[in-house]
């Protein structure tokens, strides 16, 4: 890079975020960034912090301890301008009942104030396989069938950040490879992403860096390639035994162990009834 030239802000900045449950600590002291173009694969066991690392970025949780900032926007501060910003894909969508697949898309394209959305609405019916579902129900879908929509309205936005967790349950084999060509490519378009999932294979395919928790705390922040080359006994080692090895309990909890290169670091409008869209993350339907 010529040392005229300067590294882009980050979309996302989680500085010192904690959370506790009834004494309970389920994310301890986490900061970290994302970058345009960079997808973040966050991984962990369960109850490593991950969905409550997640809820915090998109507003359902509020933020005690620690800072985040999305797009520049503390999102405790300026909930709406951040929001405005990110679109978040939970594990398990819940469209509403009364609405159609169109009618969703034509919902969240009004919430964004996505201008000239309609053309754009017909690739991602194509794009997704809804074509033939657009005149039905949201309470009609297969679940596959939700996580697809949840697609097709994210990608509506254009957003500079996206959050998924677990985007690939209920997607048939078609479906999943058409989900995870969308991730790269959106990403390629300059969004910033955190793709969350068990799915190790996966992430070790689209992430770019890799954020492991463990007990709330962050053990590992880095590319794959740092990570085998400083964590012992995992050299040309798979994701699956990078995360094995510093997840076993052999890491001190409370600090971060092992760090790689990388840095640590909606609008009030009226909701139709209906279930969960997106978590209530982003102003989302």
């Amino acid at each position: 890079m010529n040392e005229f030239q300067s590294t882009p802000p980050p979309v996302l900045r989680v500085e010192s975020l904690s959370k506790t449950y009834e004494g309970q600590t389920a994310v301890d002291a986490l900061s970290f960034d994302v970058r345009p173009g960079e997808i973040l694969g966050l991984v962990g066991p369960n109850g490593a912090g991950k969905t409550t690392t997640l809820r915090s970025i998109v507003g359902i949780l509020p933020v005690k301890q620690g800072r985040v900032l999305v797009c520049g926007y503390d999102v405790m501060l300026h909930e709406a301008e951040a929001k405005r910003c990110l679109y978040w894909v939970p594990d398990d969508p819940q469209p509403f009942d009364a609405l159609t697949v169109w009618e969703h898309l034509e919902f969240t394209a009004a919430l964004y104030d996505v201008r000239d959305w309609k053309e754009r609405a017909e690739e991602l019916l194509q794009r997704f396989e809804l074509v033939e579902k657009r005149d039905a129900l949201g309470g009609e879908l297969s679940r596959g069938m939700r996580q697809k929509l949840a697609f097709a309205c994210g990608w509506l936005t254009r957003p500079r950040l996206v959050l998924l967790d677990e985007p690939l349950t209920g997607l048939d084999p078609r479906g999943i490879r058409s989900a995870k060509r969308a991730i790269a490519e959106v990403a390629a378009e300059g969004s910033s992403v955190i793709l969350s999932s068990h799915l190790l294979e996966m992430i070790e395919e689209l992430a770019s860096r890799i954020l492991i928790l463990d007990r709330g705390h962050k053990v590992f922040d880095g590319t794959l390639a740092e990570a085998r080359s400083s964590i012992a006994g995992v050299e040309g080692g798979s994701l699956e035994e990078i995360f094995l090895k510093v997840t076993d309990g052999s890491l001190p909890a409370g600090r971060t162990s092992v760090q790689g290169g990388a840095p640590a670091g909606a609008p009030g409008t009226a909701r139709p009834e209906g279930g969960d869209w997106s978590g209530g993350g982003a102003g989302s339907p």
